[in-house]
């Protein structure tokens, strides 16, 4: 088994004044060489976003998005006519393909907003633009790992991607210890990330906000120090 260890502090930070994003790996004026992805995961970006402010009208193309809200309700509107909001215990997921343009704004006007933006390079070009969101509260359950994002349609585990991806999430209670076992043997790993809590990852010590790429393994341990929340990201490798 290997890792890569990234603690919360060495992400890259910026504060816009309406949004203060920490960048997992090189994005937009953030650049290190070390930190280009994860195999197909290419973002990893951690933003809070200032009450009746967000993200205007902008474009995506060939590319796998995930927008997981952790706090307070995000509206999004795109070029394909959606118009939806979608809050903590939901995510969603959009197909950029050929291209999309969208915005994703607080809605809220007086508190912030929290939610992870998730890029994933997708195992085709040029599909048709898609937009999907699933309600994930129902499925997550006390002390388990639960499957929220896979390569299969209609499958009932939250949404899907273009991509031979998994993304998982657990919710933990002190002392709780999980296994994870690598779906697909043409993955490269998986890269966790502790959105709360600490925990001890792959034999790594972890705290609120780390991330830890593990690969060359077909499986390993989580065991939450305290209460934990944890996302999974299993992806192929990309060169």
């Amino acid at each position: 088994m290997k890792t890569i260890l990234h603690k919360a502090a060495t992400r890259g930070f910026f504060d816009h004044g309406w949004l203060k994003t920490h960048h997992t790996f090189s994005f937009a004026d953030y650049y290190d060489p070390e930190r280009i992805n994860f195999g197909a995961l290419r973002v990893l970006n951690d933003d809070k976003i200032a009450g009746g402010t967000g993200f205007g009208l902008h474009p995506h193309q060939n590319m796998e998005v995930v927008s997981i809200p952790l706090k307070g309700a995000l509206e999004h509107k795109d070029s394909l006519g959606h118009a939806s909001v979608i809050k903590e215990g939901e995510i969603q997921a959009m197909s950029a393909g050929t291209g999309i343009r969208h915005s994703e704004y607080n809605k809220n006007n007086n508190t912030p907003a929290e939610f992870l933006q998730i890029w994933v390079i997708p195992d085709r070009m040029n599909v048709s633009p898609r937009y999907e969101n699933a309600v994930i509260a129902d499925l997550l359950k006390k002390n388990e790992i639960t499957e929220i994002v896979s390569p299969y349609p209609g499958d009932g585990k939250g949404l899907w991607i273009y991509q031979q991806a998994w993304f998982s999430i657990g919710e933990l209670e002190k002392n709780t210890l999980q296994g994870y076992k690598l779906k697909s043997p043409n993955s490269l790993g998986v890269y966790a990330f502790l959105i709360e809590g600490k925990a001890t990852v792959a034999g790594k010590e972890l705290e609120k906000r780390d991330g830890l790429g593990i690969y060359d393994t077909e499986s390993f341990e989580i065991k939450a120090n305290e209460y934990t929340k944890i996302l999974l990201i299993e992806v192929p490798p990309y060169s």
